[in-house]
């Protein structure tokens, strides 16, 4: 039986194979690759890539970018590589096998102007650490915390360099504070709701080094309709139709030309 799944996007032009019964990413990832302010030409570091996702949807739709992408386990190192080979991006892509905690400037040819991380969110203690390894590392923290991504971050950040992370809106407040605390000035907030009538369940905050205080908060970003179907903007996220960065609707039923 075949240990992988294959999953497509935008329309068929990217393949992403992850673990049939391990970590498998979420749309967390999807709104991440949308959400990030990113600039023409810009170097990108992504933070716990996991099987390659993050990096492989930017470098599809932003063919000018060069993009790292760092992974502690080495199984899902691989797979990403893979993903990478599979989808012709070798050139643009570089996987790291790398605890991030050791991460320097030269493992990513130098410092980027911007990094991208869904890191893990559950503090220990917090509840049930799954037994599968993958999804335990990838969902707690037992290999990093937030202050270890946040300081991580800022020493690989170009000077004014912009960081973002998509969190649980629980964990908001740890988030703002921690990211202030280390000289990442959180300017740009976005809340995510699974519908028009549910609370916040994400939250996704763009930082930037050494920032000045500051936040601009954007309108909510709506996932679903009430019977469960994706609203426009995520089909669009999904099909590639979408390529600004700072689209945000309050209209779940907004139709995308």
């Amino acid at each position: 039986m075949e240990s992988f799944t294959h999953d497509t996007f935008f329309d068929g032009n990217v393949v992403l194979s992850q673990p049939k019964y391990g970590y498998r990413f979420s749309i967390d990832a999807v709104l991440l690759s949308h959400l990030a302010i990113e600039q023409p030409g810009n170097t990108v570091l992504d933070l716990g890539t996991g099987c390659g996702v993050i990096p492989i949807l930017l470098a599809h739709r932003c063919p000018d970018h060069k993009i790292s992408g760092v992974e502690i386990q080495p199984e899902l190192a691989d797979l990403a590589l893979l993903n990478v080979e599979a989808n012709k991006m070798t050139s643009r892509i570089d996987i790291v096998k790398k605890n991030m905690t050791n991460l320097v400037p030269v493992d990513v040819n130098g410092t980027v102007d911007l990094i991208v991380t869904n890191p893990p969110y559950r503090k220990l203690g917090s509840g049930r650490i799954n037994k599968d390894s993958q999804k335990a590392i990838a969902r707690h923290e037992l290999s990093v915390n937030i202050e270890t991504v946040l300081i991580t971050a800022r020493r690989l950040l170009n000077k004014s360099g912009r960081f973002c992370i998509i969190y649980p809106s629980t964990r908001v407040i740890d988030l703002v504070s921690a990211m202030r605390s280390t000289g990442l000035e959180p300017k740009f907030l976005t809340m995510i709701h699974s519908n028009a009538i549910s609370p916040a369940r994400l939250v996704a905050i763009t930082g930037v080094k050494d920032g000045r205080p500051g936040i601009e908060t954007s309108p909510s970003l709506y996932l679903y309709h009430e019977d469960g179907t994706y609203t426009s903007i995520v089909e669009a996220m999904f099909s590639g139709r979408i390529y600004s960065k700072r689209v945000f609707i309050t209209n779940p039923d907004l139709t995308l030309g």
